[in-house]
């Protein structure tokens, strides 16, 4: 059987998918699977490169050229008509937000995690709080505006988050992953940079209070029926868990399985699941939470393409689980293939 491997993409995690995808398929070498590589580049052209059917070197190798030997440019016709299970490995932004989702489902082929709408309101922080409240999830208070009301109202916001919110705040683009564009404040001036920040990655911004508590984190496998492992937390050398911290310093260490009474732990698989639920989730997810000294909870975000990189926490959840990669990747593939089956049925009906 051949996977084809989606990864690269035009959003400022570009490189973090690409490690992934690496990891990836590495895996999927292991399971005696073959690859068939797809890199969109930067500027978003989809390039396909030579059948993976052997280990990489490193993660270099991904990064295709029309130039090199045997790397053409997609042919969407032969895409539809190969009917490979498409892995996309992608964040952010055209990735994980349900756009290349909706386009799997227009060339009507199966694909490995979340559908169209679980990924686009897991995607935007907005939408995805508004649904946790539905679900009745803990959450710490927040302000939302778009860049209109900014550019138009910069001091009414200023007011209204000073008003209602208690520094230090954090400021993040609605839609973005691995802490990209995310800023912590401390004061009036600050969030003012912050926000001007925030808005080159996205025209709709969340402030959020800040708070002293344990990042946690949790991650969720299945279509139906939905599995959650134990809890993992992050154990940080700095007050911000940032892009760099995250993925070139790498000072953050993971405690797996999280120091943490049991009925804590018991709350948040509870509360992941529910989110999970609540955006509608197939296939994998990871779920944030904090975690105060006083053992309350609050849910954070849901990831609905969580990283594979070396630095990242969903599958050393699972392997703490008892779940190896290998057959983490295994079981992602048969669950967007019987997600596909079940809709094709649905169809048929």
């Amino acid at each position: 059987m051949k996977v084809t491997v989606l990864y690269g993409g035009q959003s400022a995690e570009h490189d973090i998918s690409i490690l992934s995808a690496f990891n990836i398929i590495s895996s999927l070498i292991r399971s005696n699977y073959q690859v068939d590589p797809i890199y969109i580049q930067r500027d978003g052209i989809w390039l396909k490169g030579a059948e993976i059917n052997d280990f990489l070197d490193n993660a270099d190798e991904l990064k295709l050229n029309i130039s090199s030997e045997n790397v053409t440019y997609v042919d969407l016709a032969e895409l539809a008509n190969e009917k490979n299970i498409v892995f996309p490995v992608l964040h952010g932004p055209n990735g994980e937000d349900g756009t290349i989702q909706g386009f799997l489902e227009v060339l009507n082929l199966p694909y490995v995690g979340c559908g169209v709408s679980a990924s686009a309101n897991g995607m935007d922080k907005i939408v995805s709080k508004h649904l946790f409240s539905q679900a009745d999830l803990p959450q710490l208070p927040y302000v939302a505006f778009t860049k209109h009301d900014w550019e138009n109202n910069q001091e009414e916001y200023i007011q209204k988050c000073e008003g209602s919110l208690l520094y230090p705040l954090f400021v993040k683009p609605a839609n973005m992953g691995s802490s990209v564009g995310i800023s912590r404040v401390d004061n009036s001036h600050e969030l003012t940079e912050a926000v001007e920040k925030a808005l080159k990655f996205d025209r709709r911004i969340v402030v959020e209070q800040g708070i002293t508590a344990d990042e946690c984190e949790v991650a969720v496998l299945g279509n139906s029926d939905v599995n959650i492992s134990v809890v993992g937390r992050l154990v940080k050398m700095t007050d911000f868990y940032d892009y760099e911290e995250k993925y070139i310093n790498n000072t953050v260490e993971m405690e797996v399985p999280a120091n943490l009474p049991s009925e804590v732990v018991s709350s948040i698989q509870e509360y992941a699941y529910r989110a999970y639920k609540v955006i509608d989730g197939t296939g994998l997810a990871r779920v944030d939470f904090f975690v105060t000294n006083n053992n309350d909870i609050y849910i954070n975000e849901i990831n609905t393409m969580p990283g594979f990189t070396e630095f990242s926490m969903y599958p050393v959840l699972w392997q703490a689980t008892g779940i190896d990669e290998r057959d983490l990747i295994e079981e992602l593939i048969q669950l967007g293939l019987k997600h596909y089956e079940a809709k094709q049925n649905l169809w048929q009906e």
